[in-house]
């Protein structure tokens, strides 16, 4: 039973890849149609062989996203680590570079923004690399222009902290109220907001993004490894401690 139902399981694996073709050119027609019998039997009399199955298939999916990303990584590292028009917290000479890809309407971003933050006031050697990715909307975009349009000031820090901790609307007349509370020239900002090379910058991050198989932020980039989602310091100083010990020089 145990041979039959590993069986079962590759099949259903197959099936679920798409590798039927290959199945049915591997086996005559009266064996294809037995190889089913045996898997609809075997199912019906150990329905968790699915569950199974769909782990098994789960896990291949993860193992090729991660292959696929690292390539991609490696392709772009010098877009990520280097791109003269992201702006560099932390330490610019930094041993580990930390790259961030975040919207300013994202409640998750927000949550991992104090995490950024303390890993860079607390490791000296981090150099942390912003990347807006507006994709929750309007307000998104509004926000992520500003952003970028002031992303040669030396407010440009407290102004994205002050975008990552406000609550409530984004829209143009609240960012520029924030712009101005942390010492921007509001209506410059709201000029340079328009202009091509916001637009250009903005659209490279989308376009790298997608290279990477981002599809949602926060999403960070450390030591050849990309990681979606929230993660909180602990999480965010082990990746940064076990690149250092065996980084690749091209990734760090």
């Amino acid at each position: 039973m145990n041979v039959l139902r590993g069986a079962a399981i590759g099949a259903l694996a197959a099936l679920a890849l798409d590798a039927s073709p290959a199945l049915a050119q591997a086996f005559t027609p009266a064996q294809s149609e037995e190889i089913a019998k045996i898997v609809r039997d075997t199912i019906l009399k150990n329905p968790d062989i699915l569950i199974e199955a769909m782990r098994l298939l789960e896990e291949r999916q993860k193992l090729e996203a991660d292959a696929a990303a690292r390539k991609a990584i490696v392709e772009s590292w010098k877009e990520l680590r280097d791109d003269p028009d992201s702006v560099v917290g932390g330490n610019p000479k930094g041993d580990v570079s930390f790259v961030q890809f975040y919207d300013y309407k994202c409640g998750y971003c927000k949550r991992a923004h104090p995490a950024v933050v303390q890993l860079m006031k607390s490791d000296p050697k981090v150099r942390v690399v912003y990347k807006e990715l507006p994709i929750l909307g309007p307000e998104s975009m509004i926000a992520a222009r500003a952003a970028t349009a002031a992303r040669k000031s030396d407010k440009f820090a407290r102004f994205h902290d002050a975008l990552m901790t406000a609550r409530g609307s984004l829209d143009e007349a609240s960012v520029l109220q924030i712009a101005t509370e942390v010492g921007l020239d509001a209506k410059k900002l709201k000029s340079d907001m328009a202009s091509e090379d916001v637009t250009k910058i903005i659209f490279r991050n989308r376009q790298l993004a997608e290279k990477l198989g981002i599809t949602g932020t926060p999403a960070f980039v450390v030591g050849g490894q990309l990681i979606p989602g929230a993660i909180d310091l602990t999480a965010m100083r082990q990746l940064v401690a076990e690149t250092r010990k065996s980084c690749n020089v091209a990734l760090c």
